[in-house]
C-alpha cells in the first residue's frame, strides 16, 4: 500500500496489460453475451440468439435477475459440444481481453450430467472430455493454463455431494485441482459435507467452499474446522470476527475477493463499506476476482480497477493483486515462476 494511487487512466492501461490469475470464477457464470449466442441458435426457443437482444438481458437489474440469466445459460448447455464451446471461449476472452495467464474454473458438472433428470444430461465421461479438450486447445492457442475446480451445487444436498464426489474421484480429469461448494449458504450448513471434503482431500483434492457471503462468521469457522478450507470463497463477513481474522492471516487460509459481486448479491451494502481494506489490515491473504463476471457486468480488470481504488494502490501495489492470485493458487510450480515473471516484466 502506499499514498500514491495511480490515475484513472494509467492505471486502466496498467491493469490490462498486467498478467494475471483468477481463482474465484464460474465456468457457466463466465458465459458472456457472445458465446450465449451461439448456444442459443444451436437450441432455439430458450433464450434470445440475437446478439443486441441478449446484451440487454445481461444488462445486472439486481440478483433475481442475475439468477435468470444463469439458469437460463444453464439450459442451452446440453451437450458435449456445448460444453466444449463454452469451455473454449471462456478461455479465448479471459485471455485476450483480461491477459489471464493461468485460471482455475470452478464447474459444476451436476448440473450438466443431471443424474435426477432422464430427459436431459450428458455422461460424465462426456462432460470431461470436453473441458479437458477445451483446456488443452487453450493453453496451446492462447497461452492460458487452467485447471479445474468440481463444486457442489448445496442447494441440491446430499444427492449432489455425493455424485460431485464420484464424478471427482472416479472420472476427474488431469486438471482437476479443488473441491468446492457452491450455491445458496442459508439453510445449506457446511458440516453435513464433511465426508465429501474429507474423501476429496485424502485423494489430493485442495477444499476451497464459498462460505461467509450471505451468512455469518459462522459459516466460516464451519469451512475452516470441519471441511479443511484452504481458500475461502468469499468470506465477506469473516470481518465480523476479529477471531476469526486473526485465525485467518495466521494459517496463510486465503479469501478470494470478488468486490463488484458482493455488491451485486447484497452482501455488502456500498463499496465503499467494503471489508477487502480491512483483511488486508489484518493480515489475512486475498485474492482478487470476478466471480461470474458478464453476469454482474464486471470483468476482472474492473475488479483489479476498483481493489485498487480501495487500497489506494501504486503500480507495485496493483501488481502484488496479481503476485498474490498467482502465490495462492494450485498451478505447478513452473508456471508460478513462469507468470511472477511475466508480471515483473510489465512492471518493468
Amino acid at each position: 500500500m502506499t499514498d500514491a494511487p495511480l490515475t484513472e487512466s494509467s492505471l486502466s492501461s496498467f491493469i490490462a496489460g498486467l498478467p494475471k490469475a483468477e481463482l474465484h470464477v464460474h465456468h457457466v457464470g463466465s458465459a458472456s453475451p457472445r458465446i450465449v449466442s451461439e448456444l442459443a441458435a444451436r437450441h432455439p426457443g430458450t433464450v434470445p440468439s440475437d446478439l443486441e437482444e441478449l446484451k440487454r438481458f445481461f444488462e445486472f437489474r439486481d440478483f433475481a435477475h442475475f439468477i435468470d440469466v444463469y439458469l437460463a445459460v444453464v439450459d442451452i448447455i446440453r451437450t458435449p459440444e456445448d460444453v466444449r464451446t463454452l469451455t473454449y471461449e471462456v478461455a479465448r476472452e479471459m485471455a485476450e481481453g483480461q491477459r489471464l495467464r493461468y485460471a482455475e474454473l470452478t464447474c459444476t458438472p451436476y448440473t450438466s450430467v443431471r443424474p435426477d433428470r432422464d430427459d436431459i444430461g450428458m455422461p460424465i465421461e462426456a462432460y470431461t472430455e470436453a473441458i479437458e479438450d477445451a483446456r488443452v486447445a487453450a493453453e496451446r492457442d492462447f497461452g492460458l493454463v487452467l485447471r479445474w475446480i468440481y463444486d457442489i451445487p448445496g442447494e441440491s444436498g446430499l444427492p449432489a455431494a455425493e455424485a460431485t464426489l464420484y464424478y471427482a474421484l472416479e472420472h476427474g480429469p488431469e486438471a482437476l485441482v479443488g473441491f468446492g461448494l457452491g450455491g445458496p449458504e442459508i439453510g445449506v450448513p457446511r458440516p453435513q459435507f464433511q465426508p465429501h471434503f474429507d474423501a476429496a482431500r485424502a485423494r489430493g483434492l485442495h477444499s476451497v467452499p464459498h462460505a461467509g457471503e450471505t451468512t455469518g462468521p459462522d459459516t466460516v469457522w464451519d469451512a475452516v474446522r470441519v471441511l479443511g478450507a484452504e481458500r475461502i470463497g468469499h468470506g465477506t463477513s469473516s470481518v465480523g470476527d476479529p477471531a476469526l481474522l486473526e485465525h485467518l492471516a495466521a494459517e496463510g487460509i486465503t479469501l478470494e475477493v470478488c468486490p463488484s459481486s458482493n455488491i451485486a448479491t447484497r452482501a455488502v451494502a456500498t463499496l465503499a463499506e467494503h471489508p477487502l481494506a480491512a483483511f488486508v489490515e489484518a493480515g489475512v491473504p486475498v485474492t482478487i476476482n470476478s466471480d461470474d463476471p458478464p453476469m454482474f457486468g464486471t470483468t476482472l480488470n474492473d475488479e483489479y480497477a476498483v481493489a485498487a481504488e480501495l487500497l489506494s494502490l501504486d503500480r507495485d501495489g496493483v501488481a502484488d493483486l496479481s503476485r498474490a492470485a498467482v502465490r495462492a493458487s494450485f498451478a505447478p510450480e513452473d508456471v508460478k515462476a513462469r507468470i511472477l515473471a511475466e508480471i515483473d516484466d510489465h512492471v518493468g
